[in-house]
């Protein structure tokens, strides 16, 4: 069996140092915002190339506090596309405003720079990029088209710890740049986690307050907030793991060059990587036809591959009450049905890269 990842492996490689961060803080017993959380914040504002990172709860959390520190509510729009997680998607509704899908480039699965501005009404207050598998979306345009509509920017990173466009590290282009640290995450915790980044000093100070109950100090309430904290334990696992993460972007890259030389000439479509980015590769996605019969011919032979995402957001049940169909985002349907994410992880081995692009072939009936 190849997974789709592999957690125990990368435990078993930094196990020492892991477990001996974590046996400090329970040490300590500073549970709640002990100084590994501090030192963490730092250290990964440093990593982004940012002034300030706020850990928190989980990914979704800081999509929430990201929408409310950009002032989102009630009656207002925001853009998302529709070829991600929900959870992009999600905390829009949470603040009283109202989720515009658009589309996204068939190339990348980011969101399109024409669809995005053709979705731009008097309402929008906010857009949420998504850097999808690794791959940072085109922001150039993106912001052009932000800045003169006089849109906020938020980045979601979930998916793109270290990644670059135009030589600067994702996180630090928008307004306000999210990320999750799901354990499967290039950068993971041992649990739920998340962090918001930013350049701009209120923005900052205001997701530091929400964070916490809305407060600065122990009983005086600036106002309602929420228990969105990031634990200790957490950061202790993360900065541990942070000091591993460009090592392992590397091998996922290597990884991904293996791929497409052992899967050059197979009727797929590999992932596209424009020049001026650097994709760490959070997935490495295909595109093919019958993709359920292909994946599921994987499955029977050891090969955890998976699909991100079958069913795009506009479709989704939950946002029936839109009233969207089908053809309204073309490219987002058609890349619903055809993507399939292959096994990778920063320990898959060339031999085991070699297993996976071999069953492929065969399933793909070229090995009969």
């Amino acid at each position: 069996m190849i997974p789709l990842v592999d957690l125990k492996a990368q435990y078993a490689a930094i196990k020492p140092e892991v477990d001996a961060a974590m046996q400090a803080v329970v040490d300590s017993t500073a549970f709640i915002n002990g100084p590994q959380v501090r030192s963490f914040e730092e250290s990964f504002a440093a990593f982004c190339g940012v002034r300030h990172a706020i850990g928190v709860q989980s990914g979704t959390s800081a999509l929430h506090l990201a929408l409310m520190a950009c002032d989102v509510g009630l009656d207002d729009e925001v853009i998302v596309p529709s070829m991600t997680f929900i959870a992009t998607a999600e905390m829009i509704g949470r603040t009283g405003a109202r989720p515009v899908f658009a589309d996204v480039d068939p190339r990348t699965c980011n969101l399109d720079v024409g669809s995005f501005e053709k979705a731009i009404t008097p309402r929008t207050k906010a857009v949420i990029v998504v850097h999808l598998y690794g791959q940072p979306a085109e922001m150039d345009p993106i912001l052009a088209a932000a800045r003169q509509h006089g849109i906020q920017v938020i980045e979601d990173a979930a998916q793109a710890h270290g990644a670059e466009y135009r030589g600067l590290r994702v996180g630090g282009l928008g307004d306000v740049a999210t990320f999750s640290f799901y354990p499967g995450k290039n950068l993971g915790a041992y649990g739920d986690a998340g962090a918001v980044v930013t350049n701009d000093e209120g923005i900052a100070e205001e997701i530091r307050l929400l964070r916490n109950h809305g407060r600065h100090s122990k009983y005086t309430h600036e106002r309602e907030g929420f228990n969105y904290r990031l634990d200790t334990l957490q950061a202790a696992v993360l900065e541990t793991k942070l000091r591993h993460l460009e090592e392992w972007n590397a091998a996922r890259r290597r990884t991904a060059d293996l791929y497409r030389e052992h899967l050059a000439g197979l009727p797929i479509e590999l992932p596209y990587e424009a020049e001026h980015v650097r994709s760490v590769y959070h997935q490495f996605v295909i595109r093919v036809q019958c993709r359920d019969k292909v994946l599921a011919r994987l499955r029977e032979n050891g090969i955890g591959a998976g699909v991100h995402y079958p069913i795009p957001l506009h479709m989704q049940p939950a946002y029936d009450h839109l009233g969207y169909r089908p053809d309204d985002l073309p490219a987002s349907c058609a890349a619903g049905e055809a993507v399939l994410s292959l096994p990778m992880y920063p320990e898959l081995t060339g031999a085991q890269v070699e297993q996976v692009a071999k069953t492929l072939s065969e399933a793909l009936g070229g090995g009969e």
